[in-house]
């Protein structure tokens, strides 16, 4: 099977963490799946945890899930915490589109009672809590808990310095404690960048009993399995009732005039 990977990153200013990312892609996936992983190289790939700059970026995301169904591929894993275009995405194809926060969100209460949360920094953390809230698990989230990492892309550091490393994941830990004290069973690292940076130092687990959900590992691992269900159900995977039905037939050629090329999968 054939998979897009979408990074939100810039390649060229997180080089070390993508070369991470491929690490543990790759060491994870069937050995017959090919992931192919993808930056942004548009506009942005520095900033998501801003609302405009997220909005910015999805633009580029959705377009990619256009390139990716005519090039054939399987399935579309949007590797963002913010899951940007994941509602619009699935409206415009019908591969399967995973994302990562949706994806965590739900793995985790397979895992344990509830789950808690640890963000990067105080911007971030309402866009996380308003997406497990609309994907209705806001019942299952036992706490969020911050770090102190204003520009994300000093996260890139972690990579390449040890010492710098070794920190950000101390910081994680003494986060993650926080909230395992107010009860948590699950705790999800929610930014990309720092799932991978804890696979990394093969941190899987708070005193060893509350589990470390890494979701950039739950979303290739899903990946795969919704390929394998879509055939073994018969090719069938999005609803295209009421949330992501595609425009009528009667209505195509109308807004094809006024939008372009929308929709290239409806007729």
């Amino acid at each position: 099977m054939k998979i897009w990977y979408q990074s939100l990153t810039r390649m060229a200013s997180w080089p070390a963490y993508n070369r991470a990312l491929r690490e543990v892609i790759d060491s994870v996936k069937d050995p017959d799946t090919e992931v192919e992983v993808h930056g942004i190289e548009t506009r942005g790939g520095i900033g998501d945890q801003y609302r405009y700059l997220e909005f910015i970026e999805a633009q580029e995301v959705l377009t990619n899930v256009e390139r990716a169904s005519r090039e054939g591929f399987d399935a579309f894993l949007i590797g963002n915490i913010g899951d940007p275009g994941l509602r619009e995405a699935r409206e415009i194809t019908d591969m399967p589109v995973l994302g990562l926060c949706e994806t965590s969100a739900h793995l985790a209460c397979t895992m344990g009672a509830n789950f808690a949360l640890v963000t990067g920094n105080a911007k971030h953390a309402p866009k996380i809590v308003e997406n497990v809230t609309k994907y209705g698990l806001a019942g299952r989230l036992a706490g969020v808990h911050r770090m102190t990492v204003d520009r994300l892309v000093d996260l890139e550091t972690g990579f390449s310095d040890e010492y710098a490393g070794r920190a950000l994941v101390d910081q994680f830990l003494a986060a993650a404690e926080k909230v395992v004290a107010s009860d948590a069973e699950v705790v999800i690292p929610a930014i990309g960048v720092l799932m991978v940076l804890l696979a990394r130092h093969g941190v899987h687990r708070i005193n060893d009993q509350v589990p470390i959900l890494n979701g950039v590992v739950a979303l290739i691992k899903l990946g795969e399995a919704v390929v394998r269900m879509r055939a073994a159900m018969g090719g069938t995977w999005t609803s295209r009732r009421a949330m992501y039905a595609m425009p009528p037939a009667s209505q195509l050629e109308e807004l094809r005039a006024q939008y372009g090329p929308v929709y290239p999968h409806a007729s």
